[in-house]
């Protein structure tokens, strides 16, 4: 068998008198580089939730003062697609029409804290329940303004969190104001006033208990469903709605200015 030479210039000798090869020394390195790269990989995983805290906390605190637009219209803004949208304050958007929202979505708006615990599980042990019959109103703001629309498992897990704090931060007023001014109404038409403008030709505190029903009956498919050309069962649901309305009226007290 024959010998493998080694050369001077493949010797190292470390401050310990051992002498080595450099494939050997570059052996011992590797491991420790896959670590390092390892430990950054961790750590920018770790550092993700954290931003990602930071700047949902911002933007909250900025969406307090300031009205926010929803995830849906940044999407048609990027893509050029036209946006009817004008933000107004609770107090130029008719009684009737929060009446008919809470109504329809959520009833116990002002007894839960952003989350109505009582319902979600009732949705949990029943897989036929339908899962908006659990979604809050402020659950459905936080959806709008921060995440992204359609069913999914992560962003019901953010959902929760997210809005149990809003909830806190933001208060009853200020969320029943946010989601009536994202809430989508139509193709490319989000908020109360935009709907009104739209669908009846008026401001939207000028609308009636009729117009109101049918724009809260609308709001589970806003595409497929019209206000404006209601057909046989949402008129229907809104002449339900509108007979329902009395029974949230003592049940609007945290919407006081």
């Amino acid at each position: 068998m024959g010998s493998v030479a080694v050369g001077a210039e493949d010797i190292r000798v470390d401050p310990r008198g051992r002498a080595g090869t450099t494939e050997g020394r570059d052996l011992r390195v590797l491991p420790r580089l896959r670590s390092r790269r390892a430990r950054r990989v961790v750590g920018l995983l770790l550092l993700l939730p954290a931003i990602g805290f930071v700047l949902t906390l911002t933007l909250a605190l900025v969406y307090s003062a300031v009205s926010p637009p929803s995830t849906l219209m940044l999407g048609r803004w990027l893509t050029l697609q036209p946006v009817a949208h004008e933000a107004v304050p609770l107090a130029r958007i008719a009684p009737a029409l929060v009446q008919a929202v809470m109504t329809a979505e959520d009833q116990r708006f002002c007894l839960h804290r952003g989350v109505d615990f009582g319902a979600l599980r009732e949705v949990v042990e029943d897989e036929d329940s339908p899962s908006r019959g659990a979604s809050t109103l402020s659950m459905q703001t936080v959806k709008n303004v921060f995440l992204w629309p359609g069913r999914s498992y992560v962003r019901k897990a953010l959902e929760i969190p997210m809005a149990l704090a809003m909830d806190a931060l933001w208060g009853k007023r200020r969320m029943m104001e946010t989601y009536l001014n994202v809430a989508e109404w139509g193709d490319g038409i989000y908020g109360a006033q935009a709907a009104a403008r739209h669908w009846f030709r008026k401001d939207a505190r000028d609308l009636g208990r009729g117009e109101a029903a049918l724009l809260a009956a609308v709001l589970p498919n806003p595409i497929a469903r019209s206000a404006g050309q209601p057909s046989r069962g949402v008129r229907a649901l809104a002449a339900r709605i509108q007979a329902r309305m009395g029974q949230v009226e003592g049940l609007m007290g945290c919407l006081k200015p």
